[in-house]
């Protein structure tokens, strides 16, 4: 069950998520989505990280800054208009609370300062689940980025998906996950560099349709009737 976790281990895997306060909108616009995403790249280190420096940059120079280190490694995550999805193993001891401290207080002063704003952007601390089972982990990398459907199609986790052609055309045109970046055989140049394939069992990255097909074998499976889609 989805709980909040004070004590990381190790070299586990975690589905970490949080949505907007009173469930609003975190997600404004294009600048918005960019800017988090530079954040997942930029908070990720144990060293810190004045954003207010690269207030000018581009995503394509703040994604060329040097870490160094990193506290987590990320292999999947999909940013909704007001929600977040990450998949993060955490291999630095208190590495993912401290990731995730940055990341949120970031993005907060970045959103409120831009829009006027005060006070909390998230539903407090952000949630997280201890992924045990291996098949539980290769369905969170689908569910993660499969996620964007429901903007086109809010009922499809009710086996209510009539058009799969276009569900799939969606997926290819939304550029705020890392759907992207395990569809091709190499990532993106840029928001590729989030992610650490090499962090995470190889269930994608073996070939080219790996991915495809659990996609295709997960699409299906959502749209038979009387199967129950987790959520």
């Amino acid at each position: 069950m989805s709980r909040e976790i004070n004590f990381f281990a190790l070299n586990e895997y975690y589905h970490i998520y949080n949505r907007g306060t009173e469930k609003r909108k975190v997600f404004m616009n294009d600048a918005d989505y960019l800017r988090f995403i530079s954040l997942l790249y930029l908070c990720n280190t144990p060293n810190p990280i004045h954003r207010s420096d690269h207030l000018h940059a581009s995503l394509e120079q703040l994604l060329l800054i040097k870490r160094n280190k990193t506290l987590v490694d990320i292999g999947a995550y999909c940013l909704m208009p007001n929600h977040f999805h990450i998949l993060i193993r955490e291999h630095t001891e208190g590495g993912a609370s401290i990731f995730m401290q940055k990341l949120t207080t970031a993005y907060t002063m970045y959103f409120n300062k831009k829009y006027e704003r005060s006070g909390s952007l998230f539903q407090g601390r952000f949630k997280a689940e201890h992924i045990t089972q291996d098949n539980y982990l290769k369905y969170l990398f689908a569910y993660i980025n499969l996620n964007p459907i429901g903007i086109i199609n809010n009922k499809w986790k009710e086996h209510i998906l009539k058009n799969k052609k276009e569900v799939i055309n969606y997926l290819k045109s939304y550029r705020y996950s890392s759907y992207l970046d395990y569809l091709n055989p190499k990532p993106r140049i840029l928001e590729g560099k989030v992610i650490n394939k090499m962090a995470f069992p190889k269930y994608f990255i073996k070939s080219k349709n790996n991915f495809r097909d659990y996609i295709k074998d997960l699409l299906d499976w959502a749209e038979a009737p009387h199967v129950k889609v987790q959520p």
